[in-house]
């Protein structure tokens, strides 16, 4: 097995949709190392309903100790993308991380479901991550510990997950599925390709903008449970990592840490599982509840 590198120190991230949320704190804990850092988002001015523009991301970046890159990028535009890559280049001479974060949701059925927010979904979702892994992946090729880390779940093909939002499974398994064939493509020449997904909600403006107000964060954990299984996942061997579809609790056990406590928004509450997972580790249910797809918890 290849030594697994201890840090990300000098390493270059780019990172989409990371202005807030799940991307922003994985940048924030690779920025710990010194990392370079850049977000690769949409909202340059303030969204009238979630904080966060790419611009006060990258100077939480800088404050935590790595160098932040703000680039406005809608991922369905193929020039935006092209651009912010050569601009990541340009600045820090190559990239060794992609996390395919950016994605859009919409929790409905087929008769409830626009084609506008279809197009959305798979334009973000799938091409989104397919065409950000394809430009990023000659840079990727020429680096040392070369990751792609796609937030998105583990492929399960039960009914159950497509029966109520069909639209959004099938975008959003896409990701998944890139993470499945890339990570066979690229094995030989050393690029790791891995899924990350948590066991629970996680509070963030956008769920609670997307799931129906404040009372469902404390339902939830932090961003930093991710942002943690994420930094394992990132300073391990890529030749010896890839091709797993991890579940952020169970890898931070593999690795010994087994007491989650500090990563709940609210300690003593029963959380919430995310999407297309059906039980707690090890098929229990204790300390979790679900709720039906396509319904208000």
């Amino acid at each position: 097995m290849a030594p697994s590198p201890s840090t990300l120190k000098g390493k270059t991230l780019f990172i989409t949709g990371g202005s807030r949320g799940i991307g922003l704190a994985i940048g924030k804990r690779a920025a710990g190392d010194g990392a370079n850092v850049v977000i690769a988002a949409k909202t340059a001015d303030p969204h009238p309903k979630l904080e966060g523009t790419i611009f006060t991301a990258a100077k939480e970046i800088d404050a935590a100790g790595g160098k932040g890159l703000p680039i406005q990028v809608d991922i369905r535009n193929d020039e935006h993308v092209d651009a912010a890559v050569a601009k990541t280049v340009e600045t820090f001479g190559g990239i060794d991380i992609l996390i395919n974060n950016a994605s859009a949701v919409h929790i409905a059925g087929t008769l409830k479901t626009p084609m506008k927010r279809y197009d959305l979904m798979h334009a973000v979702n799938a091409r989104g991550t397919f065409m950000c892994s394809q430009k990023c992946l000659p840079h990727l090729l020429k680096a040392e510990n070369p990751h792609i880390l796609n937030l998105s779940p583990p492929l399960d093909m039960d009914p159950k997950w497509f029966a109520p939002t069909v639209a959004y499974a099938m975008a959003k398994y896409g990701m998944s599925m890139c993470v499945l064939g890339m990570a066979a493509e690229f094995k030989a020449k050393g690029v790791a390709v891995n899924a990350l997904w948590p066991r629970t909600a996680i509070a963030t403006a956008a769920i609670e903008y997307e799931l129906g107000g404040k009372s469902i964060l404390k339902h939830c954990r932090t961003t930093d449970i991710v942002a943690d299984a994420a930094y394992l996942i990132l300073t391990s061997p890529a030749r010896d990592c890839t091709g797993n579809f991890f579940i952020d609790d169970e890898l931070l056990a593999s690795r010994g840490i087994t007491d989650l406590s500090k990563y709940a928004a609210a300690p003593g509450n029963p959380l919430l599982l995310d999407f297309f997972l059906h039980s707690g580790p090890n098929g229990s249910m204790d300390g979790y509840f679900a709720f039906p797809m396509g319904e208000q918890p």
